[in-house]
């Protein structure tokens, strides 16, 4: 009897241990919009992102254009994809802010993170988070403004790959 509760103990270790796996995933995103003069444009971002797989649900802040998307668990949506969906209903990112996990962040000796087939360039000092989860700004172009962009490759000038454009590197900072 004793020898089969042991069994029976060990195998729901071994699966819960299992379960409690962490998936590098992006939670929430947080894009404010550029070029909108109404609601129509506001409508036409939010039906695009909607539409976009991984998405559970979109809400629309029309004072601040900014529209924060959640995601549904253990999807693997890259911030390329969000591009791509505010630029297919014809605007431009201003700002983008993702949250993740802050366990799934694992920091390379050269302030990279692999994340998902891509890389995360750190550009600050550290990652900070706060409650389990860490928000990061992507700084590459076409997710910030074009005048921020002319700025910040100056700022950035001494991180060689922020001036290439590989839409597979991402640039961030964490943000409290």
């Amino acid at each position: 009897m004793k020898n089969i509760n042991l069994k029976f103990i060990g195998i729901a270790c071994l699966v819960l241990m299992t379960s409690l796996k962490s998936y590098a995933q992006i939670s929430k995103a947080e894009i404010i919009a550029t070029g909108l003069t109404c609601s129509m444009c506001s409508n036409a971002i939010n039906k695009q992102l909607k539409a976009t797989d991984g998405v559970d649900s979109v809400s629309t802040d029309l004072n601040t254009n900014t529209f924060t998307v959640y995601f549904k668990k253990d999807s693997k949506i890259m911030p390329r994809v969000l591009k791509e969906a505010v630029e297919k209903a014809g605007f431009f990112i201003g700002s983008l802010v993702v949250t993740m996990p802050a366990e799934s962040l694992k920091i390379q000796a050269d302030k990279t993170i692999l994340f998902n087939g891509s890389t995360l360039v750190l550009l600050g000092e550290e990652l900070q988070n706060s409650n389990g989860e860490t928000k990061l700004k992507i700084y590459d172009k076409g997710y910030v403004t074009q005048k921020e962009h002319k700025k910040l490759l100056k700022t950035f000038s001494k991180t060689a790959s922020y001036s290439l454009d590989n839409e597979d590197d991402y640039h961030i900072k964490t943000i409290i």
